[in-house]
C-alpha cells in the first residue's frame, strides 16, 4: 500500500469507522506525540467482555435476525417478480459485529497506546479474535436457507487474507475472498451494497453502526443522525439490525463533528455534550 492511499483510508476511518473512537492518531505515518486519553474507553471495553447484559444484546439481535428471515418468504410474496427470482442475500459488517477485537483495545488502554493501523494489522492477522455472541449460530441458520452472506467491512483491502482467515477460523459461512469487500477506493459502503443488489436480493442489513445500513446516515451530525433513525423507524428489528458498540464508531465521530481534534478538545467535547439537569 503505498503513501497516498495509506493517509486516504486514515481519513475514511476518521469518518466511518474503525478510527473513530480514536481520530487524530490514526495516521500510522505520523503517530500523534501527546499521550493518549483511553481511559474513558475502560467502561466500553469491560462492558463487552463481562457484561451479560452485551451478551443478552446481540443473543436479541441475532434471535430477532432469525425471526426477520423466516417472515421473508411471506412477506416477499408482495415484491415483484424479478426480485422474487434473485438470490437471497444479507450484507453483514465484520470487526465489532461478528468478530469481537476487543483484546485489542484492552490492549491499547493497558499500554495508553493510540490506535494505529499497523498493530491493528497484526491483531488481525493472528485470527484470534471470538466470535460475537450469537453470530456465527445466525449466520450458519441463515446460509442453511440458501440465504448467501457477504461481509461489508471498512477496513482496508490489504486486510482481505487476515479477515477471510478470522472469518474462517470461526467457521462462518461463506467466508471466502469473493464474498468478504473491503474498502478498495471508497469509505462508503454504498456502493459495495449495490454491487450486492445487482445479483441479490438483500434481505437485511446487520452492523454495529448505522453507516453499515445506509448511507443516509453518513457524515452526519448527532442531531441529523436522530432524525435519519426517527424517519426510518419502522426498519429497526426487520431490515437494519444493529450489534451495540460502545467503544467506538461513527457515533463518536458525530460527538467530535467530524472534526481532527487534540486528546484534550476531544474530551472537553465529550463532557460539552453531556445533558444534565
Amino acid at each position: 500500500m503505498n503513501m497516498k492511499i495509506l493517509v486516504a483510508l486514515t481519513v475514511i476511518f476518521t469518518i466511518h469507522g474503525i478510527a473513530a473512537f480514536n481520530q487524530p492518531n490514526a495516521c500510522a505515518q505520523q503517530p500523534d506525540t501527546q499521550s493518549v486519553e483511553n481511559e474513558y474507553q475502560v467502561g466500553a471495553v469491560i462492558f463487552h467482555q463481562k457484561a451479560a447484559e452485551y451478551r443478552a444484546l446481540t443473543y436479541q439481535a441475532f434471535n430477532l435476525a432469525q425471526l426477520r428471515l423466516d417472515m421473508d418468504k411471506k412477506l416477499s410474496k408482495k415484491l415483484p417478480k424479478s426480485e422474487r427470482k434473485k438470490p437471497r442475500a444479507i450484507i453483514i459488517d465484520a470487526d465489532e459485529t461478528v468478530l469481537d477485537n476487543t483484546p485489542y483495545f484492552a490492549k491499547l488502554i493497558k499500554t495508553g497506546a493510540p490506535f494505529d493501523i499497523n498493530t491493528f494489522f497484526e491483531w488481525k492477522k493472528t485470527a484470534s479474535a471470538n466470535a460475537v455472541p450469537g453470530s456465527v449460530e445466525f449466520l450458519k441458520y441463515a446460509k442453511s436457507k440458501n440465504v448467501e452472506i457477504f461481509y461489508v467491512s471498512n477496513v482496508p483491502n490489504s486486510f482481505k487474507e487476515a479477515t477471510v482467515k478470522g472469518l474462517s477460523a470461526l467457521d462462518f459461512p461463506d467466508a471466502r475472498e469473493e464474498n468478504v469487500m473491503l474498502i478498495t477506493d471508497s469509505g462508503s459502503k454504498e456502493p459495495r451494497r449495490k454491487k450486492v443488489a445487482e445479483t441479490h436480493r438483500i434481505v437485511m442489513l446487520i452492523g454495529d453502526s448505522l453507516n453499515d445500513l445506509s448511507v443516509a446516515f453518513e457524515g452526519k451530525s448527532v442531531e441529523d443522525r436522530f432524525a435519519e433513525v426517527e424517519k426510518v423507524k419502522e426498519m429497526w428489528g426487520t431490515r437494519f439490525i444493529v450489534i451495540p458498540n460502545i467503544i467506538y464508531g461513527a457515533w463518536e465521530a458525530a460527538v467530535y463533528e467530524g472534526k481532527r481534534l487534540s486528546e484534550i478538545e476531544k474530551k472537553r467535547k465529550r463532557i460539552d455534550s453531556l445533558e444534565d439537569y
